[in-house]
């Protein structure tokens, strides 16, 4: 739980995938310099290595999202690209099975840990939107999931009657890049029963990211698919930043810790 008045709240960005990005998030104080790797068969991606290289340089730290879980697969990645943070993400309640399922996420955390002990985890732990829920909670989520990571980040899950849960996301399989927030209050009841850091993501903007620190009081805050730039149409694009819009958040993060150093 985010307590500690003196305490410099994380701000994590995504979708970073050249050094070019990378250098300027670090100018204006972004802390966590997230990339993806998409593809498991095409994940040597030379603009995410010179972006880990650059990073490894400064104060702030990379974080990696794999969207592939093999073992084989995380192996050779991690070991390629030596992140400080790997990033997991996959959905969990879309499989009908799904403590089987955590069980073999857990499992494979576990031998993160052992073959990379210098690389912290991340677990996405998937969040309704407000009024609506999914079968499992959220806090059993985090009991499992806490002794195998080292962060944790609250994201959006969406649901649409209409569809499985699986294939209502951005991303099958996984959860986030929605552009939606998801249900704060449950958010603040994980971050304040957690013994690990907490990330607040899912639709963090510059407009509403001051809101979510003093309702969710988490211990960092991510912004990928608000701080991206926008077509003609208004439609986010993938993989390329508005920095206007980034410097607008870090400030207004800033701000939100002064105001709860009171």
């Amino acid at each position: 739980m985010y307590n500690e008045r003196d305490k410099k709240i994380i701000v994590q960005i995504y979708e970073i995938q050249n050094p070019q990005e990378a250098e300027e998030l670090i100018q204006i104080g972004v802390d966590h310099i997230g990339s993806v790797i998409v593809s498991e068969t095409d994940w040597k991606v030379s603009g995410v290595r010179d972006t880990m290289d650059l990073v490894s340089s400064s104060s702030a730290k990379s974080s990696l999202i794999l969207l592939f879980n093999s073992p084989d697969s995380v192996w050779r990645t991690l070991d390629y690209y030596q992140p400080d943070i790997v990033h997991f993400c996959e959905a969990l309640t879309d499989h009908e099975d799904v403590w089987n399922y955590c069980r073999k996420l857990i499992g494979l955390q576990e031998d993160v840990k052992k073959r990379f002990p210098q690389i912290m985890i991340m677990r996405s732990i998937p969040i309704a939107q407000s009024g609506k829920s999914h079968s499992v909670p959220t806090l059993d989520f985090g009991k499992i999931f806490e002794p195998a990571s080292d962060f944790f980040l609250t994201d959006t899950m969406l649901s649409d009657e209409s569809k499985t849960s699986a294939d209502s996301q951005p991303v099958q399989g996984f959860v986030g890049i929605t552009g939606q927030t998801c249900c704060w209050h449950t958010a603040a009841e994980l971050a304040s029963k957690s013994n690990i850091p907490v990330i607040l993501a899912g639709g963090i903007s510059p407009d509403n990211v001051a809101q979510g620190i003093m309702q969710v009081r988490p211990e960092g805050v991510d912004s990928c698919t608000q701080t991206n730039s926008r077509d003609g149409q208004g439609v986010p694009i993938r993989f390329k930043k508005d920095f206007k819009k980034l410097k607008q958040l870090v400030s207004a993060v800033r701000a939100a810790e002064k105001a709860i150093a009171g």
